[in-house]
């Protein structure tokens, strides 16, 4: 449970703007959709994959590390690594479990004989979207485990986009159509509140300190 009175204290630390922007943002942030990325090598395509998440207020994003160990560029990441949550992994067998056990469908970002074009995907379903490789593309774990499949319509003699690109189309899209909706799609009091107190921590300079003081009053 969050300390509401250690909460409030720690918000007289901010300026009004930061305290106003971070309730603002809050209120847009969503856990009804998610990323994952699968075994990415490039660095930057990682890093702007947590920009867009960031961006488009997607809170958690799913890092899949079973063959290259990621560090987040922070010149591309732009900070935004420090308002997102970054799961990691090490296999994507554990990844996908954990996800279907919150309730997440499955959906492979990859041309498929089953595929559904993004104007047609239906967002009301809670979905983790899976983006692999560079080159390989998605792992067949993912292929066989997936419950949808997923494109972008193309019309041009360019069969593929940088994963970072087609990460950005997909969440503007289906974020946008999110909020058109009736779903119950932002945060909890509760989980807002928790995110709020982890941003605070990361802002403000002797936290601990701080925190220690309010212990002991």
């Amino acid at each position: 449970m969050i300390d509401l009175n250690l909460l409030q204290y720690l918000e007289t630390y901010l300026t009004e703007n930061r305290k106003q922007r971070f309730n603002n943002i809050l209120q847009q942030r969503t856990k009804h959709f998610t990323v994952a990325i699968e075994d990415v090598y490039q660095l930057h395509n990682t890093s702007a994959v947590i920009r867009s998440c960031d961006a488009f207020g997607i809170q958690e994003l799913n890092i899949i590390e079973e063959i290259n160990t990621k560090r987040i560029d922070r010149e591309i990441a732009m900070g935004a690594q420090k308002w997102v949550d970054l799961n990691r992994y090490n296999s994507v067998k554990d990844c996908i479990a954990d996800l279907k056990q919150k309730g997440y469908q499955i959906v492979a970002t990859t041309p498929h004989a089953q595929d559904c074009e993004l104007h047609n995907f239906d967002v009301t379903k809670k979905s983790c979207f899976f983006f692999g490789r560079e080159t390989e593309g998605l792992s067949d774990e993912v292929l066989q485990q997936a419950d949808c499949f997923l494109k972008i319509p193309m019309v041009g003699f360019t069969e593929s986009l940088n994963i970072s690109v087609s990460a950005a189309i997909i969440l503007e899209h289906v974020t946008t159509k999110m909020k058109q909706s009736n779903l119950d799609w932002q945060l909890t009091e509760t989980e807002i509140q928790e995110k709020k107190l982890n941003w605070i921590s990361k802002t403000i300079k002797s936290y601990d300190e701080i925190v220690d003081r309010f212990n002991h009053q």
